[in-house]
């Protein structure tokens, strides 16, 4: 999925806080970066739209408006919008990164795919299409492009930068979208709506089990002109022995009146699962001829309805939606008792094999044969109400009182088809300002303007709880009276459980705030004897927490046990240094063995390890303790010469001093002090010399 291209953004910041590393993709409205949210750590899919649309304040309201719907659907199978922003000239969404590949790569290196393969790749595709539909939100450009395929199996439909709240008026001067995949009433520019999506899934099964699309042209519009004036024929035409039932499911999606298509993606999923559980292991897995296409790549089309004379999509020259004579998916029509000549068929129309004369004989799957009860049902209706006689002629007065009658009863009904629609419940009325109003006000106010109301609840990060968010129609749009207004309720913003932090590394917790899409807050630290340094201690808020995604979360980190400084006790009585050190929160380990120490006294101490530095609580101090000094034996010089008796003194450790009587001119001890005796080592013995 990733596409290394030289890019201007590449290697920049947006908004001081997506570091954009690499180019993902580009399409019709925007380019796709690679880019790492520097404030939650984790990466993301910033989606930058191209500079012409960067400044069109409309397309920027309407963006934003977009994000924000967007933004409260939160489903496994759809791409989560994460944020929304503009950074000087740069307009920017932020979604879910999935790391990965597409559904579009599936079919360029396989080709047409087993319909048990294809079923299995569509259906999360059609549950997260479901839930955005029941939150009233429609995609409009529903491709294999847009179903991303994560690493580990996950698969999400992503890119609903094109949707809008069902509930807002789609109707533009522009049509948005992949040609190949638009369905009949965007085309024709009229209100699209969940069924629209459901039409391009069914383009898009149909191109996974044949390998290539139902329509092609070398031009857009001659594809889109083919979605209005033709019928997508089925699968089977290219799959010999496809299940019948696989037909149905893809013309049942791709029918041109939207009335005859799914609902929405929650109808459609259950009929899904319902054929994946009733084919065979053979039909399931049969294996399709090689694809006539790999798939071509389908970038998003703008294509303007407007000021573009060879279009056919503009409000003069839009093409006219040619019916079949009778419904694509009936064998025969209802009002007939056999089936059409092939050459009634419109021109491209799929129809059966002319030849084919026994068709009739096929039993119907119960799904075709409820149809059919439908047409018939239609036909019926359509029979009683057309007169099969004219009215037969009388004189002329009757028929002149008949004429009368008719024109009073038409007069009549265009007075009062103009009070409806002038002054009665069909007049038009400006839809009021409800935003953060109670419910109450709200419905007070439309009441007021004449309009009636049904409310919904929706999520909202800005509105408090049980005030209004918005309408639909918005505020400030003129609409008929008749028609309902639905208000959208805040039920505040959507909270999610706080992640326990404690117990673990700071590197951990931050792992853990990534998972839940929360931010990291303040980090303090302090000493703490019983936990190692860098496990956090403690958070703010508590795990289990309501709070919503962003919400910053405090952590207190353990610096480990507090060092302590190790007191100096040399030359201290024992009892002094033992209590000293146990004062400082140590202990104190005195050894049993003595040592003679000439300058400290005894029952000092003589030494300690360590002498400095710092341990923690509970460390140990080693004592040694002195037991003095040395005794040494001074033995008596006197007779001696004096150098001989120093030097044998000092040898003995002793300190000499010499006093010199006539000047010690013959350099004999004649007296010495202490003498035979023993006296500390290291004590000074004083010679008399003569």
């Amino acid at each position: 999925m990733q596409e290394h291209v030289s890019d201007r953004l590449v290697g920049t910041l947006v908004d001081n806080r997506y570091a954009v590393r690499s180019k993902l993709a580009r399409g019709g409205m925007s380019t796709v970066y690679l880019a790492t949210d520097l404030r939650l750590e984790r990466d993301v899919a910033l989606k930058v739209l191209h500079p012409h649309l960067a400044t069109d304040g409309t397309f920027l309201d309407r963006l934003g408006r977009e994000a924000k719907a967007a933004a409260k659907l939160s489903h496994a199978h759809v791409v989560g919008v994460l944020d929304q922003g503009n950074d000087g000239h740069t307009a920017y969404l932020v979604m879910e990164y999935i790391k990965g590949h597409t559904l579009r790569d599936v079919i360029r290196s396989k080709g047409a795919l087993p319909p048990r393969l294809a079923l299995a790749l569509v259906d999360p595709v059609v549950e997260g299409l479901g839930a955005a539909h029941a939150a009233g939100l429609i995609h409009r450009d529903v491709k294999p492009e847009n179903v991303l395929i994560a690493d580990d199996g996950r698969i999400k439909i992503g890119d609903f930068g094109l949707a809008r709240a069902v509930t807002t008026s789609t109707s533009t001067g522009t049509l948005i979208g992949t040609v190949g995949y638009l369905s009949p009433e965007l085309v024709l520019g009229k209100q699209a709506d969940t069924r629209s999506d459901i039409y391009s899934v069914g383009i898009m099964l149909y191109e996974m089990l044949t390998g290539q699309q139902p329509y092609d042209g070398e031009v857009p519009i001659q594809v889109a002109y083919k979605h209005v004036n033709e019928t997508v024929g089925p699968p089977s035409a290219l799959v010999p022995g496809l299940a019948a039932e696989m037909d149905e499911l893809v013309q049942w999606c791709t029918a041109n009146d939207p009335e005859n298509r799914p609902v929405d993606g929650q109808a459609l999923l259950q009929e899904l699962r319902h054929i994946r559980t009733n084919l065979t292991d053979s039909e399931l897995d049969l294996r399709p001829p090689s694809a006539v296409h790999a798939g071509q790549q389908n970038p998003t089309e703008i294509i303007a309805r407007t000021n573009n004379p060879t279009a056919v999509l503009s409000s003069s020259s839009r093409p006219e939606l040619q019916r079949p004579p009778y419904p694509p998916h009936a064998l025969y029509p209802p009002d007939a008792g056999s089936r059409p000549e092939t050459q009634n068929a419109p021109e491209g129309q799929y129809r059966p094999d002319a030849q084919d004369t026994s068709a009739a004989a096929v039993p119907l799957s119960k799904r075709a044969q409820r149809r059919l009860d439908r047409e018939d049902e239609k036909a019926r209706s359509r029979a009683a109400a057309t007169p099969v006689r004219n009215l037969r002629e009388g004189n002329p007065r009757r028929r002149g009182l008949l004429w009368v009658m008719v024109l009073v009863i038409i007069a009549l009904l265009a007075t009062g088809a103009g009070w409806f629609f002038g002054m009665g419940p069909g007049s038009p009325g400006t839809i009021p300002a409800v935003a953060n109003k109670s419910v109450v006000q709200a419905q007070q106010l439309l009441s007021e303007a004449g309009f009636q109301s049904r409310t919904n609840e929706v999520f909202d990060d800005d509105v408090p709880s049980g005030l209004v968010v918005g309408s639909d129609p918005t505020a400030g749009s003129e609409t008929r009276k008749f028609q309902p207004v639905s208000l959208f309720v805040s039920k505040g913003p959507q909270l999610f459980a706080l992640p326990k932090l404690t117990g673990g590394t700071l590197d951990e917790s931050k792992n853990g705030l990534n998972q839940a899409e929360m931010a990291l807050g303040a980090v303090t630290e302090q000493f703490d004897d019983a936990v190692a340094a860098g496990v956090v201690l403690a958070q703010d808020p508590a795990s289990g927490t309501p709070a919503r995604h962003g919400t910053p979360v405090s952590l207190l980190v353990s610096k480990g046990p507090q060092p302590i400084p190790v007191p100096a006790v040399v030359g201290q009585d024992k009892d002094a240094a033992v209590k000293a050190i146990q004062a400082a929160g140590l202990k104190a380990d005195v050894a049993k063995d003595r040592v003679n120490d000439a300058k400290v006294p005894k029952g000092a101490v003589a030494s300690q390890s360590p002498s400095s530095g710092t341990l923690t609580k509970g460390g140990t101090v080693s004592l040694t303790i002195s037991d003095g000094p040395r005794m040494v034996k001074v033995p008596s010089y006197i007779g001696k010469q004096a150098t001989e008796a120093r030097k044998a003194l000092e040898s003995l450790g002793f300190q000499v001093q010499v006093n010199n009587i006539l000047g010690g001119f013959f350099g004999t001890v004649r007296d010495q002090d202490p003498v035979n005796t023993d006296v500390p080592e290291g004590s000074v013995i004083t010679l008399t010399v003569v």
